[in-house]
Formats: structure tokens, C-alpha cells, sequence
């Protein structure tokens, strides 16, 4: 038999090789994942960068245009609270020219005859400065004008009931003293409770208006727009292997900033709102009260002696207003009131002692140091205290208009900056995957 020559055995090496090839193989794609952006392959990360661009660029957008908004907006309010503290001064001054008018109506109503001339002129001022107010106050404040058109009714009426007593008194009449009390009683029934309510509604919106600061507001949509951004740096930083987003985080840090800068600038202008609410504008709604009431007094002290054996029914009146004048007066009009007291107390005392003419001629004269020339010279102090307080609260409201304005835009601008530098973040993280 011939022999068959034996097969070759297979030789392990090359599978061997091939099972180290491998190994290394796994080893490198190991190696070259490892170098890949930490991503879940598993989600469409192209597609969520998008969608965390939009909610960056979105979350600084909208904090630069709310935050605009609400400095504008109290801009705007401070401005509202300047005009409507110029509306309560000048509806104020047309309550003190009615009640100045009728202190000096009443007054020469005591002489008796023909009024002096001076009397006669001071009166017609009074009650022109009442209807040029009118007409001033219709024209500032809209809301107000059927309410002014109603008093201007009140008013010619009560001019019209002077009249009429002037006639009636220059004829020696006593019907006269009728048409005269008729007026005086008109014009606090009727003229000034109107008068009362528009300085009432005018100090409400004025005091509305110096509240119009929003800096909590600002602080809420700067902390939550930066919340926003941490929220999206952190998505980031979860897919790719950079804890911090520059772009982001530098958004974050902007609005940050320029939320502490226009909150605190709020916070300031507030803050002097408050100081200006009670300090000038109470001064010049207080000593607007005083003046008021001064020549409420005065009136009432005429009265006293036009109805002879009323004294005391209108010394009570007296009372009242004086106690006003006490509450509401500046120091320096105080002791100018307190002077003309102790002359109106004369007045009194003679006339209480049966001295009618004596106490009349001391009423009626306006020689210095006596009970008119001693008021006139409260209603001038007072006067000049409500014009300085007026003036300074407005003024104080009305300013820092520019600085607002400036900020405003800033802030805007800052969120469309904040918003760009978001965008450039995310794009680096998009290359980087790409």
C-alpha cells in the first residue's frame, strides 16, 4: 500500500493575531470616543443647541425690553406726579383766592357806603386770579375740566350775590347783609366742597404717581433672565466637556450687572420720591391749607361784626379755621398768624364790651400792625412758602428725566449685546460637535 502523506495541522498563530488586532482596534475606537464631546449620541444635539440658543437669545431680549419698559414707565410717572403736584398747588390756589376774595368783600362790606377803592381792586384780583385758575386747570388736567366747568358756575354766582350786596350796602340797605351772608353761605356749600374734591382727587393721583418706581420688578426679570442662562450653561456643560459657556456666562454676568445698576438707580429715585412726598410737597399742600383757612378767619371775623349779636355763633367759625392755620402753617407764617390772633382778639374784646364802631374801625383799617395789614402779611408769607415748596417738589420729581432715558436704552441695548454674546457661546459648542 502506498502511504498518504499526513495533513498539516492548522496553525493558531494567525488567530491569535487576529484576536489581538481586534482588542487593539477596540482600544483605539475606545481612545477616539474618548476624545469626542461627552454627547448623548442617543438625542440630536445640533438640534438642541438650537433650541437653548433660542431660549438664551430669548430670556436676554425680553429682559431688555421689560426692563426698558419699566424705567419708561416710571419716567413717565414721575413726570405725571410733577404735573399733578403743579395741579393740586393751583387748585389749592383757587380755594385760597375765593376765601381771599370774601374776606375782603366782607371786610368792606363793614365800612359801610362806598367801598374803598383798594378794597374794591383787591377783590376784583381775587376773583380774576380764581377764573384765570379755572381756565389754567382745565387746560393741565383734562380729568378735571366738567368739575372746574361746574365751579366756574358756582363762582359767577357767588360774584353775583356780591354784587348785589355792594349794591344793596352802598344804599344804606340791610337786605344787603342778607345777600352777602346768602353768598358767604353759597361759596362753602356749594363753590368750595368742589374745590375740596378736586384737590382731593389731584393729591391721590400725585401720590399715585411718586410710587411709580419699580425696582423689585427690575431685580425679579434681571434674576430671572440670568437664572435662565445658568439653566442653559448647564445643559451645555452636561453634553460637552466645558463646565463654563463663555458666551453665556458672560450674558449671565452682563445682564447681572446691569440689572444691580438700574435696580439701585430705582431704588434711589424711589427713595427720593418718598423724601419729596414728605418734605416739599407736604410743605406746599400744608401751607396751602394754612393760607386757606387764614383768610377763612378773617371772613369769619368780619362776619362777626356784620350780624351784630353774632359774635360768638362766628367767633366758633374763627375757632375752627384758626386751629387749621395752627396744624398746617409753616414756622415763619406761624408767628405772623400768632400776631394777627392777638389783633383779632382786640377786635373781639371791643366788640364784646359794646364798642361796635371802635371794633369796625380797627377791622377796616389797614394801617400796619392792624388786623388786616397783620393778614395780609400771613397770606404773602404763606404765598411765597407754597410757591418754594411747589416748585422744589416738581422740580425734584421732573428731574433725572435724562439719566432714566439713558439708562433705558443701555438696558436695552445690553440685552440685545447679552443675547449676541449667547449666540457666539453656543455656536463654539456647535463647531466643536461638528
Amino acid at each position: 500500500m502506498s502511504q498518504q502523506a499526513p495533513h498539516p495541522q492548522p496553525s493558531l498563530a494567525p488567530m491569535a493575531h487576529a484576536g489581538a488586532a481586534t482588542t487593539q482596534g477596540a482600544q483605539l475606537v475606545h481612545q477616539a470616543d474618548s476624545r469626542q464631546p461627552a454627547a448623548d449620541f442617543g438625542e440630536d444635539v445640533p438640534r438642541l443647541l438650537n433650541r437653548l440658543q433660542v431660549a438664551a437669545v430669548a430670556l436676554c431680549v425680553l429682559f431688555g425690553v421689560l426692563a426698558a419698559l419699566f424705567q419708561v414707565l416710571s419716567w413717565q410717572a414721575n413726570g405725571r406726579a410733577a404735573d399733578n403736584t403743579e395741579q393740586v398747588v393751583r387748585v389749592q390756589e383757587i380755594q385760597t383766592s375765593l376765601l381771599r376774595a370774601d374776606a375782603i368783600a366782607t371786610t368792606a362790606f363793614l365800612v359801610g357806603g362806598l367801598e374803598p377803592p383798594e378794597a374794591r381792586a383787591a377783590y376784583d384780583a381775587a376773583v380774576d386770579d380764581v377764573l384765570r385758575l379755572i381756565t389754567d386747570a382745565a387746560d393741565a388736567q383734562p380729568a378735571d375740566r366738567q368739575v372746574l366747568a361746574d365751579l366756574n358756575v358756582e363762582v359767577r354766582t357767588y360774584t353775583t350775590a356780591v354784587a348785589q350786596a355792594r349794591d344793596y350796602n352802598r344804599q344804606n340797605l340791610v337786605i344787603g347783609i342778607a345777600y352777602l351772608n346768602s353768598a358767604g353761605d353759597a361759596l362753602r356749600s356749594d363753590a368750595l366742597p368742589i374745590v375740596q374734591a378736586l384737590v382731593d382727587a389731584n393729591s391721590e393721583r400725585a401720590v399715585d404717581e411718586m410710587d411709580g418706581q419699580s425696582p423689585i420688578l427690575l431685580l425679579i426679570v434681571g434674576v430671572l433672565a440670568v437664572g435662565g442662562l445658568v439653566l442653559v450653561n448647564r445643559e451645555i456643560s452636561r453634553r460637552f466637556h466645558r463646565r463654563v459657556n463663555v458666551g453665556v456666562v458672560g450674558a449671565a454676568a452682563g445682564i447681572g450687572l446691569l440689572t444691580l445698576v438700574i435696580a439701585v438707580h430705582a431704588g434711589t429715585r424711589s427713595s427720593a420720591n418718598a423724601d419729596t412726598r414728605d418734605g416739599a410737597y407736604d410743605t406746599a399742600v400744608s401751607e396751602a391749607s394754612a393760607r386757606t383757612a387764614a383768610n377763612d378767619a378773617k371772613a369769619q371775623e368780619s362776619q362777626g361784626l356784620i350780624n351784630r349779636g353774632s359774635g360768638a355763633e362766628y367767633e366758633e367759625l374763627f375757632a375752627v379755621a384758626a386751629e387749621t392755620v395752627e396744624q398746617n402753617a409753616s414756622p415763619a407764617t406761624l408767628r405772623l398768624w400768632r400776631d394777627y390772633v392777638v389783633e383779632h382778639q382786640e377786635v373781639r374784646d371791643l366788640d364784646d364790651r359794646g364798642n361796635w364802631d371802635d371794633a369796625v374801625a380797627l377791622a377796616t383799617s389797614s394801617d400796619a400792625g392792624d388786623p388786616t395789614a397783620a393778614l395780609d402779611a400771613v397770606d404773602a408769607a404763606a404765598e411765597q412758602v407754597v410757591t418754594d415748596a411747589a416748585d422744589q417738589a416738581a422740580d425734584s420729581f421732573g428731574s433725572g428725566g435724562v439719566v432714566a432715558l439713558a439708562l433705558a436704552v443701555l438696558t436695552l441695548l445690553g440685552g440685545l449685546v447679552a443675547a449676541a454674546a449667547a449666540t457666539w457661546g453656543i455656536n463654539q459648542r456647535r463647531r466643536e460637535y461638528s
